[in-house]
């Protein structure tokens, strides 16, 4: 097991040094000088050879294109991502509480996103065909049409306002969590509900199922060993669940006011601050390899038969 953990590390280190150039180079994908990409989000309102010349030494643009990334990964490594061009504070100031904020939020969402998947799709794999079954999954198919956006502002118009529940934006307290929550998960758990679905249903054909009820085996007994086998299936679809939340939860959490990485990133892009915009770019694409990486691991270690493939 050791020995496959670190043919997976390995592999993953080249990956991520190419998704971390490719985050380099947003900087440089535009047809204008990147002294003026600074100048212009910094609105300075006339933009001078002497003050082009001043931008391009103070940010280090005279250099090669492989030392700028050089210097720009390793204190990336670090946890640097330089200075907002617009605020001039340091990006790891702003970044920081914001990506702590959506990654709390993010764990609350995927928490019951995984429980209630798991739990819907046993049932409806169990009772498969019976009106528990139809209504399941009729109600999975509509929660996953429902955008999130239009849901939220619903829930903040009926839940918020009208009946004065819990409130309608900001990260005060516990309440907070629950209608961004529930914006968030009721998409994503008519989704990764069907891929438990479907698995169970592959384990119910199997033949150690029908062998193990002729045993006498109890009835639990046998779905956590079917739940163990249909894990190896949907344990991937979790792990990369988490980083596409993560990554998808832009829009509810400038929907509900909340102080994460959604409300920076839209900002960042609006006023063209690039290592705002490198920082959450750089910092998502790592967290999909890393749990990607993960995943397999945990496949490994539910499959054994996997660790010789690699």
């Amino acid at each position: 097991m050791t020995d496959h953990i670190l043919k997976r590390l390995l592999l993953t280190v080249p990956l991520v040094l190419v998704i971390s150039f490719i985050t380099f180079l947003l900087t440089r994908l535009s047809q204008e000088d990147p002294a003026v990409v600074i100048l212009h989000a910094q609105e300075v309102p006339v933009i001078t050879d002497k003050l082009l010349a001043e931008t391009r030494e103070k940010y280090g643009l005279n250099d090669p294109l492989f030392v700028q990334y050089w210097h720009w990964l390793v204190d990336a490594l670090h946890f640097n991502f330089g200075h907002s061009f617009v605020t001039g504070t340091a990006v790891s100031e702003t970044v920081g509480p914001a990506l702590f904020n959506t990654l709390k939020l993010t764990m609350v969402a995927s928490t019951v996103i995984i429980v209630m998947s798991l739990l819907l799709g046993v049932v409806s794999a169990l009772l498969r065909d019976t009106w528990v079954d139809h209504v399941i999954r009729t109600s999975a198919f509509i929660t996953t049409a429902i955008p999130s956006y239009w849901l939220g502002t619903l829930m903040i118009i009926y839940v918020s306002v009208k009946l004065n529940l819990v409130p309608t934006s900001g990260m005060s307290g516990m309440t907070s969590y629950i209608l961004p929550v529930c914006a968030i998960a009721f998409g994503y758990i008519g989704i990764y509900f069907r891929n438990v679905r479907s698995a169970m249903i592959e384990q119910l054909d199997q033949d150690y199922v029908l062998y193990a009820r002729a045993m006498g085996i109890p009835s639990m007994t046998i779905v956590f060993q079917m739940l163990r086998n249909a894990l190896q299936v949907v344990v991937s679809i979790f792990c990369m669940a988490i980083p596409i939340i993560l990554s998808g939860s832009v829009v509810v959490e400038n929907i509900f006011a909340w102080p994460g990485m959604g409300q920076v990133s839209v900002k960042a892009v609006l006023e063209q601050d690039f290592p705002v915009i490198q920082a959450y770019v750089l910092i998502i694409s790592v967290l999909f390899v890393i749990l990607n990486m993960v995943a397999d691991i945990i496949n490994a270690y539910l499959n054994p038969r996997l660790r010789e493939g690699l």
